[in-house]
């Protein structure tokens, strides 16, 4: 509506103005209003990093690649915000900034075994029933998994926050081995580095192949990783005193390498099957023979990095049998070979 009413007045005073300065004036004004504005959460304690991603990707202009490129805006939770290494986030914009924004990004939390800002919580939740994209880095997840945004979704976070995302919000389909996810207008990524791959998929999906693959060689990153996490996730064993299974999967532990039914581990837990099999999804997540296969996975991991044992003796030693089945298994999980995998990690 501005822009028709600009352009009525221009044209009645085009006596006044040299043919092209109206056009121009005209020009940057639809280009103004056609602007999609991205704003960014600012949380007290935010993590340097994941807060930088999106600053670099949307809040540098760079009308060579596209114009318009993008409004963008930090939105601070609290004014004058202290975030991770002592920084302080000046900003003139706050929650209803982030609630009226076209696409919404939430860095990572301080703290994900905290219940995250109410007042954050509603102005997503309100920027999503008004049609905007939502996107998480990280452990941003967890915001909109309290928002409800995440129910009956398919949503990634930080490998090591995974397990407490599926535990506290068991309605969200959480895949912690790809670096990004998107269910319709919702977008999620793994940790750290990751939030560079999803804020250049969004770029893509708004500007196009062209463009982002120009802006990932200006910041010196691939365009698109064809890797995932999965071979970063290294999950620990939960400490005695929080685990009501300790004993019988510390017992799993130090058998890795002989047979290990469910029946061995029931009648190890004084429990049938089926108890152990809900006891297990309740305290880890997982089923018996899931955690297992990622406890042997673990330990062939740890074997790989830290030995120089050939893969048949990595593959008996973890429990996996023979080298063909340890392959399957790297192959399945953590979508590498162990020879690949030992390689990368020796020689980092």
């Amino acid at each position: 509506m501005v822009v028709e009413v600009l352009v009525l007045v221009l044209t009645a005073q085009s006596q006044a103005f040299p043919p092209d300065s109206a056009s121009v004036m005209i020009d940057r004004m639809r280009k103004k209003s056609d602007t999609h504005r991205v704003a960014v959460a600012v949380l007290p304690g935010a993590p340097i990093f994941e807060l930088a991603v999106p600053c670099e990707v949307f809040g540098i202009p760079r009308p060579e690649l596209a114009d318009p490129w993008y409004e963008f805006q930090l939105c601070a939770t609290e004014a004058g915000a202290t975030i991770a290494g002592g920084f302080t986030a000046t900003t003139p914009f706050g929650l209803d900034d982030l609630a009226a924004a076209d696409t919404v990004i939430v860095p990572a939390c301080r703290n994900v075994h905290e219940r995250q800002p109410a007042d954050l919580v509603a102005a997503v939740t309100e920027a999503h029933a008004r049609g905007a994209r939502i996107a998480a880095i990280c452990s941003g997840a967890f915001v909109l998994a309290q928002a409800g945004l995440l129910d009956g979704r398919r949503a990634t976070t930080h490998w090591m926050h995974a397990d407490e995302l599926r535990r506290r919000f068991p309605r969200v389909d959480v895949d912690e081995l790809v670096i990004f996810a998107q269910d319709g207008r919702i977008h999620t990524s793994a940790g750290t580095a990751a939030g560079i791959d999803l804020c250049l998929e969004l770029v893509r999906q708004d500007h196009g192949t062209t463009v982002a693959n120009a802006l990932a060689r200006r910041m010196v990153t691939p365009p698109h990783r064809g890797a995932d996490q999965a071979q970063y996730i290294l999950t620990p064993l939960p400490s005695a005193n929080t685990s009501p299974l300790s004993e019988v999967t510390a017992w799993a532990i130090a058998h890795l390498d002989q047979s290990i039914r469910l029946r061995d581990l029931a009648a190890r837990a004084h429990l049938s099957e089926r108890q152990l099999t809900r006891r297990f999804l309740e305290t880890y997540g997982r089923t018996p023979g899931d955690w297992l296969i990622r406890e042997r996975l673990r330990r062939a991991q740890e074997l790989l990095e830290q030995t120089d044992l050939t893969i048949d003796a990595v593959a008996g030693r973890s429990g996996f049998g023979t080298a063909a089945g340890l392959r399957a298994a790297f192959a399945k999980h953590l979508h590498t070979a162990p020879s690949d995998y030992r390689n990368t990690w020796r020689a980092a």
